[in-house]
Formats: structure tokens, sequence, C-alpha cells
């Protein structure tokens, strides 16, 4: 049987050190999950093909398996690098439905319409939704999040950039079906942030 080419960047770029990589990354990412709005750094421990982000495929690899199928949004689609590289360094399966996807990634979160699509779980098993992941440039320049909710005292802010389409009312449906809806991980270079579906999103009057 002929095995078909790979990149070598397939196979490079993931853990050296993969149990302390992978725990100083979940530790992050349970620290900005159990204060959603507060920022944490994420240790340089991956380096995966381009458009995927470092802090984003960390974290990616730090959660996906064999039994988490991962959503790709069409910017890291273009190209099977990225794909390839996933599979090879967490085993889990890629799917194009949204609603079966444990996790999604988005590279272009400005042309990310409905969060909706994904998975939201149900009633009796809320868990069994999609964690999103969104690439962002920055998590204090752009428009300003003003955050309330579990892990929260009194409020906090976020300035995430870029952000999907009409995301206030996004997330305001998102809350809408709680306790079902996605949690938002936000993946800025060497950082990462966090709004579970439990973070209220406090409109501007501005």
């Amino acid at each position: 049987m002929t095995m078909a080419p790979h990149s070598s960047t397939v196979y490079e770029g993931g853990f050296s050190d993969p149990v302390g990589a992978s725990q100083a990354v979940f530790r992050a990412l349970m620290n900005a999950i159990a204060r959603p709005g507060s920022i944490h750094a994420v240790p340089h421990v991956t380096t995966p093909p381009a458009p995927l982000m470092a802090s984003a495929s960390a974290l990616i690899a730090t959660l996906a398996d064999a039994d988490t199928p991962v959503w790709l949004d069409p910017a890291l689609t273009k190209t099977a690098a990225v794909r390839d590289w996933i599979v090879f360094h967490t085993g889990a399966p890629v799917t194009d439905q949204r609603s079966e996807a444990s996790f999604a990634l988005v590279a272009a979160p400005q042309n990310l319409s409905a969060l909706n699509g994904f998975a939201l779980g149900s009633q009796e098993f809320p868990d069994r939704s999609t964690s999103v992941i969104l690439q962002v440039s920055t998590l204090t320049g752009g428009t300003r999040l003003t955050l309330e909710g579990p892990g929260i005292k009194g409020q906090s802010s976020l300035a995430p950039d870029p952000m999907p389409q009409h995301f206030a009312a996004q997330w305001m449906a998102n809350r809408a079906v709680f306790p079902r809806g996605i949690d938002l991980i936000l993946a800025a270079p060497g950082s990462v942030a966090a709004m579970p579906r439990s973070t209220r999103l406090i409109r501007s009057e501005a």
C-alpha cells in the first residue's frame, strides 16, 4: 500500500514535552474559564502550519483526542496541512458538520455568522456541546465587551478582535438556551481568555 506524501510540518511542531506542555496549557485554560474575561499566558509549545496560531494549536493539542471531532473554518481548510497536523498530533477526526463537533477552530472569526449552528447540547446532557476556539489578533485592542456572571467579581472586560458578526446578539441568543449552549475560548498570540456559556454580555449604552 502506498502512503500519501505528507509535508514535514505535519509531523513537526507538536509538544516536545507532552506531559509538561499539556499541563501548562490546560492550567492556563482552566484559569481563564474559572475567571471569564481574565487573560492568561499560553506557553509557546507548538509550531503549527499557517494559518493555525501557536496558542490555538496548543489548546487543541491539549483538549482533543480520538473521541472529540474537530470542525475547521474555511480559512483553516484551504490547504490540507492544518487538518493533517491536527489529526497527526491529536488523533481527533476532523468533521465538516458543525453540529457534530466537540471542538471548533476558527481562524477568521469575522466570517463566522452563526454560533447556533454548533452543537448546543441537550437539557439532559448540556456538556455535549461545542467548545469554539476563536483565533484573535488581540484581546485588548478591539471593541470592549463588558462581562458578568459566575467567576466574575462585579464585572470584567475584554476587547478581542476580530469577532463574529453581530456578536452581541449571537451571544445573547446563546445565553438564552442555558444550560445548553457553546463555550467560547479566545486564543490570541501567547494568551487565552474564555467566555463560558454562563457568562453574560452587558450591552454598552454608547
